[in-house]
């Protein structure tokens, strides 16, 4: 009797349990067996519990997500992207126009690291570095003698602001190892290469590879130091450059245009059409300019060089752009990482869309489509216009949308000289190793020129090109004399430059290269014949 009274008390208890627990396993996966539509994020967070609560083997779900989200975000369109926590400060690095590191430039000489140049302020110049110095220890841990990329290089110098790195340096004249602290800065990237004169009255600027959010502030500096030598006229060159931020090339693109001209405006579906003007600020309104694109000018050069154009405000000239016009937002996860989706299109003042036409799915295409003109030989002659549509700009000019920004007047890249030679040794960089080597062994005779100038003359009388061809043949590639006569130019071209960037830096590095630019010599031709006054006549495209 007792025993059949506690077995009354207790089976309610039991069965109320047993209800509990199937109303959680129910909550769980329920939604596995819900009829009619299920919301996709729904699906996602069962499966996700369903392979955290069932899965044979323990699983880290955390990476899971971190692997299955680039696939979901990349699947919308070519430029919607998930940004892991560790990519996304490579990325701001490049935005905000700085990282933290110890301020120098270098090279990976064979299995040496040699300082080549130090950022003026900077970390290294503070704790002594010298140009030459050679870096054979990284906090006790020798890295001389040992294969190293300089993705490795980057990683053990760059570092928190205010941590220290103590270096091994090995000068030249000295038989010790000189340890040097170091104390990690800030360090800042720079957007705009170089902006020097070209002739009495032109100015010339060279943009990096993006817009950051410094670029402004130095496209300014770059301005007003080229109006303090004189230049009324400008060549803006955008070649190679990918994008970046808009409300910096609105304010970039402000320079040269009159209060109240459209620069660009964007809509989306969700997205409420926002358009951006010039407020008539520009301190280069009445200035003559050219801008120089190329296949991989892309969105935000895209911007400029549709706003310049539309307006009929200067000439464009080059190979129609890559044709990037879609709008990005960013989420930001509270672990650092993001997610930039596309929310609208950016369209120039006379309607045009700049975004080139893609499959979804198919986006190996996409990606390959500069490939694919170079193949089908758009760089050398007029590109076709199928896939264009005609619109007019603000002067009755015609111009074409929907593929890019196809140039007022059509240069095709020069290439003469590129063979499987000349190939062969830029592929493996033996021009600019051997350019190293060269400026290394010669650096009290090359460090005593003044300028530039000075070095590219006396390089010209030396037999580097008859040097390189010895060293690619030590390094296993063998003469072949034909093709050497035929690439014997473009292969003096990148000694010199690369051998006065190491004593002259970075803007003198453009300088040199560019000497015989056939886009730069157009360039100088439109402005002073007078043709970038006569834009709004301009009728006779891709000429």
């Amino acid at each position: 009797m007792g025993t059949e009274r506690r077995k009354g008390i207790w089976l309610p208890l039991w069965i109320s349990i047993g209800i509990a627990i199937g109303l959680f396993i129910g909550s769980k996966f329920s939604i596995f067996n819900t009829p009619g539509n299920l919301v996709g994020s729904g699906k996602l967070d069962a499966v996700l519990n369903y392979i955290h609560e069932s899965y044979v083997d323990t699983v880290n779900t955390y990476q899971l997500v971190e692997d299955a989200l680039p696939n979901i975000i990349q699947e919308l369109d070519p430029h919607s992207e998930y940004i892991s926590a560790a990519d996304m400060k490579r990325v701001n690095e490049s935005l905000e126009g700085h990282f933290s590191g110890i301020g120098v430039s270098f090279y990976v000489l064979r299995d040496t690291i040699v300082v080549t140049s130090i950022v003026p302020g900077g970390p290294s110049e503070a704790a002594g570095i010298m140009p030459w110095d050679r870096i054979v220890a990284v906090d006790d841990s020798v890295v001389a003698g040992k294969k190293i990329r300089n993705e490795q290089v980057l990683k053990v110098l760059r570092g928190e602001r205010g941590t220290e790195v103590k270096l091994g340096i090995k000068r030249a004249g000295n038989d010790f190892i000189e340890n040097i602290t170091v104390t990690r800065g800030e360090i800042p990237v720079k957007s705009v290469n170089a902006a020097f004169m070209l002739s009495d009255e032109i100015g010339y600027i060279k943009l990096g590879v993006n817009f950051g959010f410094n670029t402004f502030s130095e496209f300014i500096s770059a301005i007003s130091k080229l109006k303090s030598m004189g230049a009324n006229s400008f060549i803006i060159d955008l070649r190679g450059n990918a994008g970046g931020s808009l409300e910096v090339v609105v304010a970039m693109v402000n320079e040269f245009l009159q209060k109240g001209d459209l620069i660009v405006y964007t809509e989306g579906r969700n997205f409420p059409r926002t358009d951006n003007y010039a407020n008539g600020s520009g301190t280069c309104k009445n200035d003559d300019v050219v801008v120089l694109i190329d296949e991989l000018s892309a969105s935000a050069s895209e911007i400029f060089a549709g706003a310049i154009q539309d307006h009929d405000r200067g000439l464009v000239i080059g190979r129609r752009s890559f044709g990037k016009g879609l709008v990005q937002s960013q989420r930001n996860f509270p672990d650092g990482s993001a997610v930039r989706l596309t929310v609208a299109r950016y369209y120039t003042a006379s309607g045009r869309s700049i975004q080139r036409t893609y499959e979804k799915g198919r986006y190996d295409e996409y990606e390959m489509d500069a490939i694919n003109r170079y193949i089908q030989g758009d760089y050398v002659n007029i590109d076709t216009l199928n896939n264009l549509i005609p619109y007019e700009t603000l002067g009755g000019r015609t111009v074409y949308g929907g593929d890019g920004i196809m140039p007022d007047i059509f240069i095709p890249r020069d290439t003469t000289g590129y063979n499987s030679y000349y190939n062969s040794v830029v592929n493996r960089r033996l021009d600019e190793e051997y350019a190293m080597v060269y400026s290394d062994m010669n650096r009290e005779r090359l460090s005593t020129f003044s300028t530039w100038q000075e070095l590219y003359r006396y390089l010209r009388q030396q037999p580097l090109l008859l040097n390189l061809v010895s060293y690619a043949d030590n390094n296993g590639i063998r003469r072949r004399p034909y093709y050497i006569q035929e690439s014997g130019e473009l292969f003096e071209t990148n000694l010199y430059a690369y051998i006065i960037r190491n004593f002259f830096g970075e803007e003198a590095f453009w300088a040199a290269y560019y000497r015989e630019d056939p886009l730069l010599n157009k360039g100088i031709e439109l402005i002073e014949t007078g043709m970038t006054k006569k834009v709004n006549i301009l009728n006779e495209q891709f000429k």
